[in-house]
């Protein structure tokens, strides 16, 4: 039911709901062992949390006290004596659950009192109660959960759990009452207990809503690229839209190299993301393959898992630069053209070759006019003037360099 080490319940037995600290199985020295909060002749049980954590606090011995546990339990805030909703045991009313069908809610709530009401047994030797469970196997299933009951059989079973508890349930129930033993606190310091338990309860609450307000701005501020399998694996699809058409490949960073899909220089691009994934199942030959990652997406394009998509700053496009350009420097998107440029450059250096050196080489001025638009400090007082034919025709030939370089287009 629970993974805490020592959990807070209340329990609903005969004379009304008690609170008290169970321990769920641990193990200590190779024996297992479970325990709840108790003298040697009963369990001890509190008419509140205040009652509860006012003895506690008191020193007094009881059998929790040996447990590994404990004095870390101390340790924490006053509302650690709190059930939450889940820890409130209705053992009285557990026929009431296998009145209604096997819901979610009926299994679970049932699951919860049989594991308490089990563990209560077999620790105060409550004979009815250790006979009941051990002498009908059928409510063992319950721990299942509701799906064990949604089957053909469903129904008949969680009716022959609801026979035996029927039959039986009284004397479980009387004898788990004989092993409980009410303590009495004073009220003063049961009122302190309870204001202390309130102000524990409402810090609680405000650095849960706290933490589920952070939660929530960091899930609303997250970039839903970085689940992706591309985000994973460190390769990203990359799109293309120049000269009227869009091409998709793929490219990563390699200590601050770019290295493309492709080889000798040859961009292996695709007119569709499908054709892409296509080609991934089947193709090593190309300088992504020898990267640790490329196996993954390998292995989720072959079972049908892989969707391409393309984070905005891996999509570029050229659309209207070149006239643009011709139109004049205050026409142009600079953003835009800076990441045309970033693409020519990323292409030549994974390409290894002087294309791009060559050309701004033999033609100055455009790498000048590259400089002053892009606002290098190397422009050597370089300003555009009209006309601006020049500019548009040497930045369409940035663009045919790129464009020879794809394998398909």
């Amino acid at each position: 039911m629970s993974t805490r080490e020592i959990v807070p319940v209340r329990l609903s037995l005969t004379e009304g709901d008690f609170y008290t600290l169970w321990a769920p199985t641990w193990k200590e020295h190779g024996s297992e062992w479970q325990a709840f909060l108790g003298d040697d002749d009963h369990v001890l049980v509190f008419r509140s949390p205040a009652d509860l954590l006012t003895f506690i606090e008191s020193g007094k011995q009881h059998d929790l006290t040996s447990h590994p546990k404990w004095k870390a339990f101390q340790t924490r805030p006053a509302d650690r004596v709190v059930p939450r909703p889940k820890d409130e045991i209705d053992i009285i009313g557990a026929p009431a659950y296998l009145a209604g069908r096997p819901s979610h809610e009926n299994v679970s709530s049932l699951d919860r009192v049989f594991s308490v009401a089990r563990s209560l047994g077999e620790v105060t030797a409550a004979d009815d109660a250790v006979l009941f469970f051990a002498s009908h196997s059928v409510l063992g299933n319950v721990a299942r959960g509701s799906e064990h009951y949604s089957g053909e059989h469903g129904p008949g079973e969680w009716s022959a759990v609801g026979r035996a508890v029927l039959s039986n349930w009284p004397k479980v129930v009387t004898a788990l009452d004989e092993q409980v033993r009410v303590v009495d606190i004073d009220t003063d310091a049961s009122a302190d207990a309870s204001s202390r338990i309130d102000a524990a309860v409402a810090a609680a609450t405000e650095a849960r809503e706290k933490e589920e307000l952070a939660a929530k701005e960091a899930k609303e501020q997250a970039d839903p690229y970085d689940s992706t399998p591309w985000a994973a694996a460190g390769i990203d699809p990359v799109k293309i839209a120049i000269q009227g058409k869009s091409v998709y490949t793929l490219r990563t960073y390699l200590d601050g190299n770019p290295v493309f899909l492709g080889r000798y220089g040859e961009l292996y691009t695709f007119p569709t993301t499908r054709q892409l994934v296509r080609w991934m199942v089947e193709n090593d030959e190309h300088d992504l393959a020898p990267t640790a990652t490329w196996p993954d997406l390998q292995l989720a394009a072959n079972a049908g898992e892989l969707e391409v998509e393309v984070h905005p700053i891996n999509s570029y496009s050229y659309s209207g630069l070149v006239s643009d350009i011709e139109k004049g420097p205050e026409a142009v998107d600079t953003e835009q053209m800076s990441r045309g440029y970033e693409l020519f450059a990323d292409a030549a250096d994974w390409a290894d070759d002087d294309s791009l050196n060559s050309y701004f080489l033999a033609n100055p001025r455009m790498q000048d006019y590259i400089s002053y638009m892009l606002g290098s400090t190397e422009t050597s007082g370089y300003v555009p003037s009209k006309p601006y034919t020049d500019h548009a025709e040497g930045w369409k030939e940035l663009e045919e360099m790129l464009v020879k370089r794809f394998s398909k287009f």
